[in-house]
């Protein structure tokens, strides 16, 4: 397990309900703004804002907030203006970082992401550096509670998923952005119980992290930068082993 899916377990099991739910929300809105702004207000011609919805919904964003952030980017309400932007960083023991953001005040973001990397050993990195480490992939966690696993893997298989593996409680399934609607689509209508899914990006490569010292420093970092106000996505190449996980609190 690493990179993303590492990072997503991870901070499954350290963050808070209440916060997560606050920081998920603002990320949303921000989210659904802009894909509007950009694709317009109906989600059935605009498949960005219909996969922000989603998301939205998965997660018990009230109604009124979508509506709001929608109309908000299609002008009907005014709002403010985000700017969609990415980082390219290293972090501890050379692990690559892609950091997406959307910003009002792309200088202060800059600013901000570029101390966050340095104060635990990273740095900012020259357009190019790092993105081509890591492609798109459509992933889906569904409860390993009360599945029948068989079952799973012919409905995902069969349906074009491209991998199926067990993750801790979860099982997460790996589809190709362009077979992932159908995906999730064909698990839902098995009563699978999905508990994300979404189009994210996965590293081609992983870096090795063996010394708990310098995992401990890349998780703080990846947990800070989460904290930022503008940050949407975060990816990386690193690869921790469960037992130098385990010893970490």
């Amino acid at each position: 397990m690493s990179g993303h899916s590492k990072w997503s377990t991870i901070r499954r099991k350290k963050e808070k309900i209440d916060a997560k739910r606050g920081r998920i929300f603002t990320q949303l809105i921000k989210e659904i703004t802009v894909a509007a702004r950009g694709g317009g207000g109906d989600p059935n011609s605009n498949p960005r804002l219909r996969t922000a919805i989603a998301v939205a919904k998965a997660e018990n964003m009230p109604h009124e907030n979508i509506e709001r952030a929608i109309k908000k980017g299609t002008g009907e309400l005014p709002g403010t203006r985000y700017e969609e932007t990415h980082f390219e960083g290293y972090g501890p023991g050379g692990v690559a970082i892609l950091i997406e953001t959307l910003t009002d005040n792309k200088n202060r973001t800059t600013a901000e992401i570029r101390h966050i990397l340095a104060k635990y050993g990273g740095s900012m990195g020259e357009t190019g550096s790092v993105t081509w480490i890591f492609h798109q992939k459509g992933l889906v966690h569904i409860e390993k509670d009360d599945v029948d696993e068989e079952r799973l893997l012919e409905v995902s298989l069969d349906g074009g998923a491209e991998d199926v593996s067990l993750q801790g409680n979860i099982y997460e399934i790996t589809v190709n952005p362009s077979k992932f609607e159908s995906v999730k689509k064909l698990l839902e209508k098995e009563n699978f119980k999905i508990l994300k899914a979404e189009v994210t990006k996965a590293p081609q490569s992983t870096v090795p992290v063996k010394n708990k010292k310098i995992a401990e420093k890349i998780l703080e970092l990846m947990e800070t930068l989460e904290e930022q106000v503008d940050v949407q996505n975060i990816y990386s190449n690193f690869d921790i082993p469960d037992e130098i996980l385990e010893g970490i609190a």
